[in-house]
């Protein structure tokens, strides 16, 4: 079941963000079903994913580790000396992270090379880049907008982390992205919104993204409306959840309310204990 893989995936990268004391709690609760959905309900083995967002990077490696590619000895030397999980995705390291992410605005140029390639090469592989909305504030994310959509490269499927709020702001008030739905279709992409954080909207939009394919010759991307700090009450829509870690309490205070909401998704409203 997709929402106890991301319970579960919520409780493991909040326990690496605890241990660390570190930060980037709020970008990562909201992409995290993005994530799941595309690891368990979409992805074929041959795919491959590429979290642009990389400040996210727990909820990848915590993604990995639910699909036992990494071990919990792996999971538990996060951001500690030597590791091989760092704070930003790492080049290399492993084969299912193809190349490092965090400086924003290079995870979609990259995807847009490596679908390109994938058509060369003959091919099956689809390519999935995940990409916040403040990145869109970056040159090189409209110019690898613009070649996907000259190439047609319908084997990348680009999805926009939608949750309003950049490292020093709203989005918004930062630099403008509204109406960006406009904006990508003038860039002459297929455009779904969806809610981020409803497994039914993200499935979906997977059908609808099938679907788009067979009848059009446009590449699509998906804006996924999130909330940043999804499900913890006192960071929810905030900025200071991009970058501040946990208290004990506060720790305690985000599992407790993961756990009950996932209690009220899977039993129903009213029937969480």
């Amino acid at each position: 079941m997709l929402e106890e893989r991301a319970f579960s995936v919520k409780k493991r990268f909040l326990a690496m963000y605890k241990k660390a004391n570190a930060g980037h709690i709020g970008s990562s609760l909201s992409c995290a079903e993005i994530l799941v959905l595309l690891k368990f309900a979409w992805m074929n083995d041959e795919d491959v994913v590429v979290l642009s967002k990389g400040h996210a990077a727990a909820a990848l490696y915590s993604l990995f580790a639910e699909a036992n590619v990494l071990s919990a000895s792996q999971i538990d030397s996060f951001y500690q000396d030597g590791t091989l999980l760092p704070a930003l995705p790492p080049f290399n390291a492993f084969e299912q992270i193809p190349f490092a992410t965090g400086s924003l605005g290079h995870g979609l140029p990259v995807c847009a090379g490596l679908a390109l390639g994938a058509r060369l090469k003959r091919q099956q592989r689809q390519v999935f880049c995940v990409t916040s909305d403040g990145e869109l504030d970056e040159g090189s994310v409209w110019e690898a907008a613009l070649f996907i959509a000259h190439h047609r490269l319908t084997n990348l499927v680009w999805i926009v982390d939608r949750n309003q709020i950049q490292g020093i702001g709203r989005t918004e008030d930062v630099l403008a992205l509204e109406p960006l739905d406009a904006k990508l279709r003038a860039f002459g992409f297929q455009v779904i919104a969806v809610d981020g954080h409803d497994f039914a909207s993200l499935l979906s939009a997977r059908d609808e993204c099938a679907r788009a394919k067979s009848s059009s010759s446009a590449p699509v991307v998906i804006i996924a409306n999130t909330v940043k700090g999804h499900g913890v009450s006192y960071m929810q829509d905030t900025v200071h959840s991009h970058y501040l870690p946990m208290t004990d309490a506060q720790y305690d205070q985000a599992l407790s309310e993961l756990a009950h909401a996932h209690a009220a998704s899977v039993n129903g409203p009213g029937n969480a204990r």
